[in-house]
């Protein structure tokens, strides 16, 4: 762009946009609500069947059969550390669509519950603060300010890597 055109109001507001606005289902881990950008969610489902595959990090339950497609699933409590806990009513699965390395991939995500889909400006979102150099938060977003309250935005692509999916036969070659 030109300079000139740069100092045209809309242009540079345009060209100052966040990319982390947007649209969010909200979804609850215990006490905690995060949210994943809805363009990567393909479905929400209730908790079926889960084959076990031996060998997998404890956050990683197994796999399902969704349509004929093979898609991993991640707990994603044990992911983030928190303490397990049953399954309840509100339990469900949340199918994303992820790019890793120009590879499309499918991941189902068990949540406690979802909650809405909310709609975040870029001035309500800040970077998540620095935990220091021994806590790794590459699936922090940022984080968002909503009515009081914070919400974890998720980058869901790095919820689960690519070398995770790589460890279950038949996924990913």
């Amino acid at each position: 762009m030109t300079a000139q055109l740069l100092e045209h109001p809309v242009v540079a507001a345009q060209a100052n946009i966040d990319p982390r606005a947007g649209k969010y289902l909200t979804l609850r881990l215990g006490r905690e609500v995060f949210g994943i950008p809805v363009l990567y969610v393909r479905e929400i489902m209730g908790v079926q069947d889960i084959t076990g595959v031996p060998g997998m990090p404890s956050h990683l339950k197994g796999v399902i059969n969704l349509r004929g497609k093979i898609i991993p699933v991640v707990d994603l409590r044990l992911k983030f550390a928190f303490p397990a806990a049953p399954f309840t009513q509100t339990t469900c699965i949340v199918v994303v669509q992820v790019v890793q390395e120009g590879q499309l991939a499918l991941i189902g995500l068990i949540v406690d519950g979802v909650c809405e889909v909310l709609n975040f400006a870029a001035a309500g979102i800040e970077d998540a603060p620095d935990f220091g150099e021994d806590v790794d938060t590459p699936f922090v977003l940022g984080i968002a300010k909503y009515k009081g309250s914070v919400k974890i935005l998720l980058k869901i692509e790095n919820v689960l890597t690519l070398q995770e999916l790589r460890g279950i036969p038949s996924l990913v070659p």
